[in-house]
């Protein structure tokens, strides 16, 4: 099998097309048999005295022999699900859960290390390799090294279950995503809705077999629905589909529902956390993040939230009038997005309709190129005749003064069996290896945005441009890194709400005019943004920015009290009702069940660290206020942001990386003064 198993040959990039479900176990469950003899080995020939490249450089080496194999199936388990592919994947997570947990509570192993980081090698250690040694024994504490052994146990039996309880959650929402459409066949119905949503639906109705057209949960069907339709009804009864999603309630009730899952995963976080001496998740999540306490987080989601409720309420207030005015005197929730973006159109003439025309894919992608091209003296060229998983599938290759540096693949459009939303997966470490090669990186960035039509370029959003330049800003993270050791390299070992710094950095180039100018022009006539349309799109930027921010904040809020105090009794919709008491300018409807779809924290990396969201976005609010003063498009100024943060990852602590940049802490005044929620602003 090892000699047909694509899974298990040394490759560049993977070969996609080659990849089966019956590949899957087989390499996983051979790979896992390696690198355990393989670590046998290490320790007795490591058992004296321990050495860099003996001990670390070793394991970094199995541990991308690992990767190698499962970063391929993870990704398309995720981009081209299949029955097939997701029972293979689902049977490899005890596997390779028990095999992390073996490894975080292996004695010799971190004996090893203990040994290393006290033996005179380790006194001649660049920064890097210290923080590595520091983060390594920090996490074999985490994973319960000093416990009995029946405790150790216990949390290898938790670990496992909760790795089996994400991917479920991850596929029932999938699942329950996909369960429901609605097929029309009177155009009437669709009244309101621009063509490019209508040509979708009706390309969606093709791929079933259907005439006329299928609306869908999948996002850029359901938001053009919530922005566009005419048909209040219409409106309503896709809210309740997708609000409800994987729930006890709405039209697929109790179908693929989440809430078991998420009592289950929040128990067990719980007993995790106890095992290792915390009182809650929410502590141990902080364990490993640049926040000091839980205190600190709160305080600071609050003191956001009290600064931006008045602008929400205010926001709330004029478009419940403009509403009115329109016929419409009970505003609810599927009403919002609809008014909302009457009301955008009517005060600054701007729609993010007529913007798409000037955003087609090509323009915007060539224009973020030459924007990292001048910050950070870099050529990005794209590669043909690769092995793609999917048809729309690009690869691009990134080199500075002619030498390569790195690849990335964008998958950029919405399609059936794929998951939603956006990121960013490091596919493979930029490192030096045990042979002294260096390795590139390689990162996979994947969007949900609208399919092109026929005969035309797939045209963006002004909104989609700015979600494609935060997860380019990822992908620069992990591709310019210049670390040479795989433990802090790029994105590795980067405090998780510092992660979110370079992606929302990238995207204040969507908003500049410089950076517009870059990005922008028509699909047809390549004419640039007209003035007067730009002007008008600056002057919406902050429409209903006090609205967006308490949202954001009541998803922070809820996902970091959920975890914080487990056990009081209280229901994950109770925790809810109880943040949005707080900050909720606009209250759903009770069937509402959107803790059901929040995959960032029960199926991703965000629980009790969704905060990391408007943490971060201080950071890079105000690193991007030095762009303010230097000028947007500074090539010193690009230079010195590259050298000081994506370059060194994981290796310093983030606040050290940022005040290396800045010269100073961060303050929170830039970001108020971005989003219009200063006292200035409200002057």
């Amino acid at each position: 099998m090892s000699a047909t198993n694509p899974l298990l040959q040394p490759h560049d990039l993977p070969s996609f097309s080659l990849i089966r479900a019956e590949h899957v176990l087989p390499a996983v469950e051979q790979i896992l048999a390696d690198n355990r003899a393989a670590i046998a080995g290490i320790l007795q020939s490591q058992a004296q005295q321990p050495t860099w490249a003996g001990l670390v450089l070793a394991m970094d080496e199995l541990n991308d022999r690992l990767g190698a194999a499962w970063s391929p199936v993870s990704h398309l388990n995720a981009v081209c699900n299949s029955a097939e592919l997701r029972e293979a994947y689902e049977a490899c997570l005890p596997a390779l859960s028990a095999y992390s947990t073996e490894l975080g509570q292996n004695r010799e192993l971190f004996q090893a290390y203990q040994a290393l980081a006290s033996s005179p090698e380790a006194a001649g250690f660049d920064q890097a390799q210290k923080t590595i040694l520091e983060h390594a024994l920090r996490d074999f504490r985490l994973s319960g090294i000093d416990l009995p052994l029946e405790q150790q146990q216990r949390y290898a039996q938790v670990q496992s279950t909760l790795s089996e309880l994400g991917s479920r959650f991850s596929n029932q929402l999938l699942d329950a995503t996909q369960a429901w459409s609605k097929h029309v066949t009177d155009e009437t119905a669709l009244a309101g809705l621009p063509d490019s949503a209508k040509a979708q639906m009706a390309a969606a109705a093709q791929a079933k077999g259907l005439d006329g057209w299928l609306i869908t949960l999948e996002f850029p069907s359901y938001y053009a629905v919530m922005t566009y339709a005419s048909d209040r009804s219409l409106r309503e009864e896709l809210y309740a589909a997708y609000c409800t999603r994987a729930s006890d309630q709405g039209p697929n009730a109790g179908q693929f529902d989440n809430g078991p899952v998420m009592a289950q995963i929040l128990d067990l976080r719980q007993e995790l956390a106890q095992l290792l001496g915390y009182p809650n998740y929410a502590e141990l999540s902080l364990a490993t993040k640049m926040a000091d306490s839980s205190e600190q987080v709160l305080s600071f989601l609050r003191d956001l939230a009290q600064r931006s409720k008045p602008f929400a309420a205010q926001d709330l207030e004029q478009l419940k009038a403009y509403a009115a005015e329109q016929g419409c005197s009970d505003l609810a929730s599927w009403d919002v997005g609809y008014y909302g973006e009457k009301l955008r159109e009517q005060r600054y003439s701007v729609s993010q309709e007529a913007l798409r025309a000037y955003f087609p894919i090509d323009k915007v992608l060539s224009g973020l190129f030459s924007i990292v091209q001048r910050l950070y003296g870099i050529e990005i060229t794209e590669l043909k005749g690769f092995d793609g998983w999917h048809a729309d599938v690009r690869l691009f290759e990134i080199r500075e003064n002619g030498q390569h540096v790195g690849r990335f693949f964008f998958d950029l459009y919405a399609r059936a069996n794929k998951r939603g939303g956006a990121w960013m997966d490091g596919a493979r470490d930029h490192r030096r290896t045990a042979a002294g090669q260096l390795q590139s990186p390689v990162a996979n960035l994947v969007c949900n945005f609208t399919p092109a039509e026929p005969g035309k370029p797939a045209l963006l959003t002004h909104d989609e441009v700015t979600t494609l330049f935060h997860e380019f800003g990822h992908g620069l993270h992990h591709l310019l890194t210049r670390i040479e050791h795989a433990g802090v390299s790029g994105i590795n070992g980067v405090a998780w709400d510092a992660v979110e710094l370079p992606s929302q950095f990238m995207e204040n180039w969507c908003w500049e005019p410089e950076g517009l100018a870059l990005i922008s022009g028509h699909y047809q006539t390549g004419a640039p943004l007209p003035q007067d349309l730009l002007d008008k799109m600056l002057a919406a930027k902050n429409f209903q920015s006090g609205m967006m921010m308490v949202r954001q904040l009541e998803f922070s809020l809820f996902d970091f009290e959920l975890h914080a105090t487990h056990g009081d009794g209280r229901s994950v919709l109770q925790v809810l009702e109880g943040v949005r008491d707080e900050v909720t300018v606009m209250r759903p409807p009770a069937y509402n069940r959107f803790p059901n779809s929040f995959a960032h924290i029960f199926a991703g990396g965000y629980a009790a660290g969704y905060y990391s969201y408007k943490w971060a976005e201080v950071l890079s609010a105000d690193a991007f206020s030095r762009f303010e003063e230097d000028g947007v498009l500074n090539a010193d100024t690009g230079r010195a942001f590259r050298e000081a943060i994506l370059a060194r990852g994981g290796s310093l602590a983030p606040m050290a990386l940022f005040v290396d940049f800045r010269g100073r802490e961060p303050s929170i005044d830039a970001l108020l003064r971005h989003c219009g929620l200063s006292e200035a602003a409200a002057a």
